[in-house]
């Protein structure tokens, strides 16, 4: 039944009407996955070598010591990217075919998510230079077998908790204050991770432990599943109580004003939204990579991190436009819709909060005023340039974005296009290539200086920039319905 119902997806996905796109993002996650996988068996040769012939240690046990951390971000890159299997699974449910049947096949078919596998070729590659290198068999065995079913877990844990951001969330805290408790010599985490992982090899009968936990949290899942599995129930998007909200200031700046309010509620009601505005608080942290590796002390990097510092919401919303309107942008083109005041209540809405992630980034002024005054830059030019060419990206974004939908909030998909690609120049390329080069002939403030002035620039011609994109989306306007009304 397992084999029938993978060829029956085989057959959805080259029957479907949107088969272009999705062979080319096929294609494009199979070149990726080939990349993770080299990174991954060569990673495995390189962590083993290198530990017993430069560290002349025992390279199961240093690998063991570093697996809880491992673990850890193995759930969190679960949670946030891998999908349930549901809509698939929905047709079959009014056919004569057992639930059980069907539960199994979704629980079984999260293990084909190469988000769920390819941590073990690392483990299974590693596994088998150690048995060549003379290691014990069975020790080796059961280390692979004890490591990779704690880790196929996380597939377990991420259906349990799938929707429950609370949880999330202090999980997450656990997670930074054990972190914060291991990185200032606290707490030993790592030591107890290296006893703990390698037992396995130690002690065979320990694998045990990891059967067992495999064992018990797939009937625990299935039963979670199983309860639910109705097409009333748990494979429908929840439903809550309408409320009226209405933030009446912004109504006497008219259309704009309308437009802003929208989006706001938007914003605050949907778990999608939700996770734009997650990640563009995350993305005020960016800029502490500088301290972590040596390629981000350059200035030209310096202009990158303060880019996506400053502008994180408007990379992760503005690309997203209208796409984030498309469940009723039909009907709204069959309106008296003012598509410049549309489109400007977007580009407010985005420098606003860029304004805000401005005044935010002055806590870097901590770590030099050299460091807050380019990411000041880098907020002007965020503002009176990137804003308009995020808006004018986001016309060729033609993939919808179901706000009520159960994806992962950064699991939906995005489209990929080569204009899309070629906007990246002037939106980064640029004012990084500008800033280095003033920087190294005139000094940081030139640079500074000549970024904040492009940005400038942008924002005093903003009007003629807007007449332009709107144009643009007018032109797209026909292909743009199609996409939207295209379920497939």
């Amino acid at each position: 039944m397992f084999i029938k119902f993978l060829r029956l997806e085989f057959k959805s996905f080259f029957r479907g009407s949107s088969l272009g796109i999705n062979l080319a993002m096929k294609i494009l996650r199979f070149i990726g996955i080939l990349y993770f996988m080299g990174c991954l068996v060569g990673g495995a040769f390189l962590a083993f070598f290198y530990i017993n012939e430069e560290i002349h240690q025992n390279p199961i046990k240093v690998v063991s010591k570093f697996l809880i951390a491992a673990w850890a971000v193995d759930l969190i890159v679960k949670y946030i990217w891998q999908e349930m299997p549901t809509q698939n699974i929905k047709p079959f449910l009014t056919l004569n075919i057992s639930k059980k049947t069907l539960v199994n096949y979704m629980l079984g078919k999260t293990f084909l998510s190469a988000f769920s596998w390819l941590n073990s070729l690392f483990f299974i590659t590693f596994s088998c230079i150690a048995i060549f290198k003379g290691y014990d068999v069975l020790g080796v065995l059961t280390w692979l077998i004890g490591v990779s079913l704690l880790f196929y877990l996380n597939n377990f844990i991420n259906i349990l908790f799938n929707d429950k951001e609370t949880i999330a969330v202090v999980v997450a805290c656990i997670f930074a204050a054990i972190g914060g408790l291991t990185y200032y010599h606290i707490v030993p985490v790592l030591e107890y991770s290296e006893k703990f992982f390698f037992n396995f090899y130690e002690r065979p009968y320990f694998a045990v432990i990891s059967i067992m936990l495999f064992i018990g949290l797939w009937k625990i899942c299935f039963n979670h599943i199983y309860r639910v599995f109705y097409l009333d129930q748990g494979l429908e998007a929840k439903k809550t109580i309408g409320k009226t909200e209405n933030i009446a200031f912004l109504n006497k700046y008219g259309a704009v004003g309308s437009f802003i309010n929208n989006d706001i509620k938007m914003l605050r009601r949907n778990k999608v939204t939700k996770g734009i505005l997650l990640g563009s608080f995350m993305f005020l942290f960016y800029g502490l990579l500088m301290f972590t590796s040596p390629i981000y002390k350059t200035p030209t990097m310096t202009m990158f991190m303060g880019l996506f510092v400053t502008g994180g919401f408007q990379f992760l919303f503005g690309q997203r436009v209208p796409a984030f309107d498309s469940s009723y942008y039909p009907l709204m083109m069959t309106l008296n819709v003012p598509y410049k005041e549309y489109l400007k209540a977007k580009w407010w809405l985005m420098n606003i909060v860029t304004a805000a992630s401005m005044i935010l980034a002055a806590c870097y002024a901590y770590f030099g005023w050299e460091m807050y005054v380019t990411f000041l830059a880098a907020g002007i030019y965020n503002i009176g340039v990137n804003s308009q060419f995020t808006l004018w990206s986001g016309a060729f974004n033609k993939m919808q974005i179901d706000l009520n939908s159960k994806e992962k909030r950064f699991g939906q998909k995005n489209s990929f296009n080569m204009k899309s690609l070629l906007l990246l120049i002037p939106k980064m390329f640029l004012p990084m290539a500008v800033f280095g080069l003033m920087q190294y002939f005139f000094g940081i403030t030139a640079g500074v200086v000549s970024v904040g002035i492009m940005g400038l620039i942008g924002f005093l011609f903003r009007e003629k920039i807007f007449d332009i994109i709107v144009k643009l989306y007018k032109i797209e306007k026909y292909s743009t319905l199609e996409a939207f009304k295209n379920k497939d």
